[in-house]
């Protein structure tokens, strides 16, 4: 199996040979300066090129796999990118997209999201996801590079989304200063013109030096969620619905593991990362930069065929099967991420994160501890 090992427990290999979601770099400039956030190269106004997007595009041509591929576009800020080349970046994927192989999704704060934006993503058939934390004083981490806020300018280019019939999901970073909110940030997200459904991210430990979200806060957080699901809420909630399937699926005896996303990620330059799009630009001195190859030069593919020998995929293929025979979380969880784990405890070799307490584990026992006391079975 090239060399990545397997999961002990299921003797399925541990990481894809082929990819489902790749992450791409527009350019690695942001023009936000979000108090949590973990970028390197945030100011860089450094673009991809043709040729890096062309050769993305051949490395799902010559994956040759049976399945549409997500090509996502993220940043830094991706639409910090001039509309014009923008455009000559999408085009090498265009045979692709025709033809039903390849998708594009695209993570943007929205402050510069216009009428331009919006023909772009309907013509080649994005799926949106809008950065926000929620109404203006619950939003005041993501600010300009003036520290001024940036809610209004989120609002007119989520207005601009729904003028042009565009619905949209949401990721909402939740810190510690809104952790208390849940109301708040339910009602402010239910009520957004165009909003889909809406994904909460416990603030994670990834280079920013702020005190992480406790265990017990993330526990009232999820069980006031259930709470509001139960009483009707009609809001999706990407992370209930995600266990409300794996339970669903557990009922029916169908929980199926393949095997790891690669979730191989590429730099404006070319560089790939495996394992996690936050490993993008970092540079640590036991690991390097853990970029595995450049697709100027071959296709991801090959890369992946060689993964087994970075260290820091084989440490954390080691650290999934400790999950795997340890912890009871596992079958849902899937042994958390490896970008938690390094960015939390700077090795892959960990078991457990905090990430995993406050993000998997207390969701799961909010959620089974509030239908116990209706009554019901988790």
């Amino acid at each position: 199996m090239s060399g990545i090992g397997v999961i002990a427990a299921s003797g399925q290999p541990a990481i894809a040979q082929t990819f489902h979601t790749l992450v791409v770099q527009p350019t690695s400039f942001c023009n936000l300066d979000c108090a949590y956030c973990y970028l390197p190269d945030r100011r860089s106004r450094r673009l991809m090129t043709a040729r890096v997007a062309d050769a993305c595009a051949g490395a799902i041509e010559a994956q040759g796999s049976g399945y549409p591929v997500s090509v996502v576009w993220h940043g830094g800020e991706p639409t910090a990118t001039p509309i014009g080349h923008f455009l000559d970046l999408l085009a090498p994927f265009e045979s692709l997209r025709q033809a039903g192989r390849m998708g594009h999704e695209i993570q943007t704060n929205a402050t510069l999201v216009d009428r331009r934006w919006c023909e772009v993503f309907a013509e080649y058939g994005f799926t949106v996801g809008v950065s926000v934390d929620g109404p203006a004083a619950l939003n005041r981490n993501r600010l300009d590079r003036a520290g001024r806020s940036t809610h209004g300018r989120t609002m007119r280019g989520v207005q601009a989304l729904a003028d042009a019939g565009l619905e949209y999901s949401v990721i909402c970073v939740v810190t510690p200063e809104s952790i208390d909110h849940v109301d708040d940030l339910v009602d402010f997200f239910a009520g957004l013109p165009g909003c889909r459904s809406v994904g909460f991210n416990i603030e994670e430990q990834e280079g920013a030096v702020r005190l992480p979200v406790g265990e017990d806060f993330a526990y009232r957080f999820w069980r006031r969620l259930v709470q509001r699901r139960t009483a009707g809420e009609r809001l999706r909630i990407r992370d209930l619905d995600r266990l409300a399937d794996y339970l669903a699926a557990a009922r029916a005896g169908r929980v199926e593991h393949g095997p790891y996303e690669p979730i191989p990620t590429v730099s404006w330059d070319g560089q790939v990362v495996l394992l996690s799009p936050e490993l993008l630009g970092i540079t640590d001195a036991g690991y390097g930069d853990f970029v595995v190859g450049n697709v100027l030069a071959e296709p991801i593919t090959v890369m992946l065929s060689r993964a087994g020998g970075l260290r820091y995929v084989t440490e954390f293929v080691d650290a999934l099967n400790d999950c795997s025979a340890r912890c009871g979380f596992y079958d849902f969880c899937r042994g958390g991420q490896a970008g938690n784990r390094y960015f939390e405890h700077r090795t892959f070799t960990v078991r457990e994160t905090n990430y995993c307490r406050t993000t998997r584990q207390a969701l799961v026992r909010a959620t089974a501890d509030h239908l116990n006391d209706l009554g019901g079975t988790p």
